[in-house]
């Protein structure tokens, strides 16, 4: 490798002003030295380097300026609001219950009647038809409830009802299941009031959530001859 043939000592920004205005400042160029048949190896590169840095001093005492990294308060900050943003999304949630959808646990229910669209649950589920009446089954037994169901279901038939909200609870304190709640969607899948039934759903966080159902009932009960056509 060629020597640099020049060796330049600036001592001061006047020094440096004088060489700019006389435009007599000497322009290294470290690859001058290379020529064009060598190829450029990391170890010409580290010599580069030391020739570049030849002559540079650390600045001490005083007069040393430290940088102030940035990134690492920034990324403090984005941590800091990303906890903020959840913890104020989960006090929203256990306060009002906004982001919690009902239809992505396992406590949800849905079903369709004969020859039924299961789109229609979800709809049902979202809102899509208005509730015209409701019964709290909450608090009595199954035998008891029973009785309340049919004759609510018999008001609402034949008063021309179709949406309908039946609560029932969420069974917490059961042992093992929600019985009522099973035992609502049993009548209303097996029993006679199956030929009655559009589709039902578990109701959104405003109605009930789990602890209620949707019901949306035909004006008219399905025939044997409906059920074989279809």
């Amino acid at each position: 490798m060629k020597p640099h043939k020049y060796s330049l000592r600036i001592k001061s920004f006047e020094d440096l002003k004088f060489f700019i205005d006389t435009d007599s400042l000497p322009i290294y160029n470290p690859f001058d030295s290379i020529t064009k048949a060598e190829e450029i190896t990391p170890e010409i590169e580290e010599e580069l380097f030391k020739k570049a840095m030849d002559g540079v001093r650390p600045i001490l005492g005083k007069k040393r300026i430290e940088s102030k990294s940035k990134v690492k308060k920034v990324q403090e900050h984005c941590l800091k609001k990303k906890e903020e943003d959840a913890l104020r999304r989960l006090e929203n949630l256990i306060k009002f219950g906004e982001g919690f959808n009902i239809s992505d646990t396992p406590e949800y229910v849905e079903g369709t009647g004969y020859h039924v669209h299961p789109e229609m649950a979800r709809r049902l589920h979202n809102g899509d038809f208005s509730i015209q009446s409701f019964v709290d089954l909450h608090g009595l037994t199954v035998d008891e409830a029973k009785d309340v169901f049919d004759n609510f279901m018999k008001w609402a038939t034949t008063n021309g009802k179709q949406g309908l909200l039946i609560i029932h609870g969420r069974g917490l304190s059961s042992p093992s299941e929600p019985v009522l709640k099973r035992k609502v969607i049993e009548w209303l899948t097996r029993g006679p009031w199956r030929k009655w039934v559009i589709a039902f759903s578990s109701a959104r966080k405003c109605d009930g959530g789990a602890g209620a159902t949707y019901v949306l009932l035909r004006f008219r009960p399905v025939t044997k001859r409906f059920k074989i056509k279809n």
